[in-house]
């Protein structure tokens, strides 16, 4: 459900890419997972990731433990949902004054932001100056009501992630539609995916379908099964504990 940790298919197109179990023994046992995610999916999952440390990169802008790509890997949990613009939708429901839903057409009506962000994957890759447009989620809250402090994203095939919403609002997040000038593709989660680039992009779930604003902190599908709550990739928040 997110090109980070989740988990089939490591699909990359640089064959400078050298992707390696890498701790395996922390991540989760297939035979935990639920009955639509595990089986002959998992065994094409690789939860590490190697790649090479460039010497033209500033070290400042890659967190510890990371190694940059010029790729875009692609790993999800499970099979990729097929979703038709005419039957796509976005809630925002939970803790809110009034819910919120907007068709396809409706969302495409809504402004949108230019954003060119790094991303980080808890499987030690990170992609720099990586280039989307996409509604703020600002935008998407501007007219709800709400005393919650958190918020749960869902995803068509049933992938959830919980985030604190201080981290969703004030320019920090976007339900982004393209990649580099182009729509976004199903393997990267299109039609719609959350971006929120300053946490582990197992955050940023693939195939979005909304957001339930929630009075209680509420672990998502990958929280549930040891990664951290939070997932700060600067402090290499990436299991519990950590």
């Amino acid at each position: 459900m997110l090109d980070d940790l989740a988990l089939v298919a490591t699909d990359t197109e640089d064959e400078d890419v050298d992707d390696e179990f890498d701790d395996a023994d922390e991540f989760p046992d297939p035979g935990l997972l639920p009955h639509a995610w595990a089986g002959s999916a998992m065994s094409d999952f690789s939860p590490g990731f190697r790649g090479r440390r460039d010497p033209d990169v500033d070290p400042s802008r890659v967190p510890p433990g990371q190694y940059v790509t010029g790729d875009f890997p692609v790993l999800s949990a499970g099979p990729t949902p097929s979703v038709g613009l005419d039957e796509w939708m976005f809630t925002v429901d939970g803790s809110v004054s009034d819910r919120k839903q907007w068709s396809w057409a409706e969302f495409s009506a809504l402004p949108v932001e230019d954003v060119e962000v790094d991303i980080h994957c808890v499987t030690r890759w990170s992609k720099l100056d990586t280039r989307w447009r996409g509604v703020s989620v600002d935008t998407l809250l501007a007219e709800v009501e709400t005393t919650a402090d958190f918020a749960v994203a869902h995803s068509y095939g049933g992938y959830t992630t919980n985030l604190p919403l201080e981290d969703l609002i004030d320019g920090q997040a976007w339900i982004a539609t393209t990649f580099d000038d182009q729509p976004l593709t199903s393997e990267h989660g299109g039609p719609a995916r959350l971006l929120v680039p300053h946490l582990y992009f197992w955050k940023s779930a693939k195939w979005v379908r909304g957001l339930s604003l929630t009075d209680d902190d509420t672990p998502g599908f990958w929280e549930n099964f040891g990664y951290h709550n939070y997932g700060d990739p600067w402090l290499e928040q990436r299991y519990h504990g950590d």
